[in-house]
């Protein structure tokens, strides 16, 4: 693996380079998560020793600084960065495997530049406007920022999970709830007075909030891969998963596990690693 540095008008952005781009006779497959950075990727690269694989870390984030004065995380912000990453390479078009809000970042990605990538798995992208309770994920996604500034990061990570795993709509049992303990989820209880977390405050609120360009994914040459965990049922990323697949014509690809099912344990949130890059491996070479 090698690691480069790439200076644009507004971001220094790492990423690595795991293999000689001309790996395996198959164009680079870039990997992208947000605000997960290069980090979380590492079982699933192990998994394709016979690819050349691209990982970053988004602007902002892990080894990635910003020069652009600001803190949001806009998807076409990033989007732009990658599109910088794959010329740099100078071995595009690329297939790309992308979760969560990295997930809407490629979807904004392809619909801008649309050459950039063949095959895109885009996995759980965390989109409220596509489900039909959106105004009530609004409000539980307030919550979750209202608990983290109120309390810190271990109240704020409790609502966090609390959110992530409420089944079905957003109904008034969900609000009616007491506020979760961080202690019962093993967090901190107390403030270290940080605001900052990307996940947790509303710095990322532009990329939950971002409604796909339709019109332009499905004119795009890239084969569009809408991904949904087996275990997501009808938590919020998977039935906004669904709800996108739809709006594009197509049914979910259903993976193996959860949100994080190529997750080794490196967060505490172990999914399914290997079979999951059997599945991505098949849904790749099924384009060919």
């Amino acid at each position: 693996m090698t690691t480069q540095m790439l200076k644009t008008s507004g971001a220094d952005l790492a990423y690595d380079v795991h293999g000689p781009l001309t790996a395996g006779g198959r164009p680079p497959l870039v990997m992208i998560g947000q605000p997960m950075d290069a980090r979380g990727f590492g079982a699933l690269v192990s998994h394709f020793p016979e690819r050349t694989v691209i990982t970053y870390d988004p602007r902002g984030i892990g080894r990635s600084t910003r020069r652009d004065g600001r803190v949001d995380h806009a998807p076409q912000v990033h989007a732009a960065d990658v599109h910088a990453v794959i010329e740099a390479l100078g071995a595009g078009p690329v297939e790309m495997f992308a979760s969560s809000g990295g997930a809407v970042t490629a979807l904004a990605l392809v619909a801008a530049y649309p050459d950039d990538v063949t095959t895109l798995v885009a996995h759980e992208p965390p989109l409220i406007p596509v489900i039909p309770d959106a105004r009530a994920a609004e409000r539980a996604r307030a919550g979750v920022r209202d608990a983290y500034e109120e309390k810190g990061w271990g109240a704020g990570m409790a609502a966090f999970i609390a959110m992530t795993s409420w089944r079905g709509e957003f109904t008034d049992d969900y609000f009616a709830r007491p506020a979760p303990d961080p202690a019962a989820f093993g967090m901190p209880t107390e403030d270290d007075g940080s605001r900052d977390d990307p996940l947790l405050s509303d710095r990322s609120w532009a990329v939950s909030s971002y409604r796909p360009d339709v019109d332009a994914l499905v004119a795009a040459p890239t084969r569009v891969v809408i991904a949904v965990g087996e275990e997501s049922g009808d938590l919020f990323t998977g039935r906004a998963s669904v709800a996108v697949a739809g709006l594009l014509g197509q049914r979910a690809t259903v993976f193996p596990s959860h949100h994080g099912g190529f997750l080794d344990g490196e967060f505490g949130y172990a999914g399914q690693p290997e079979a999951f890059a059997r599945k991505l491996r098949e849904v790749l070479e099924d384009a060919g």
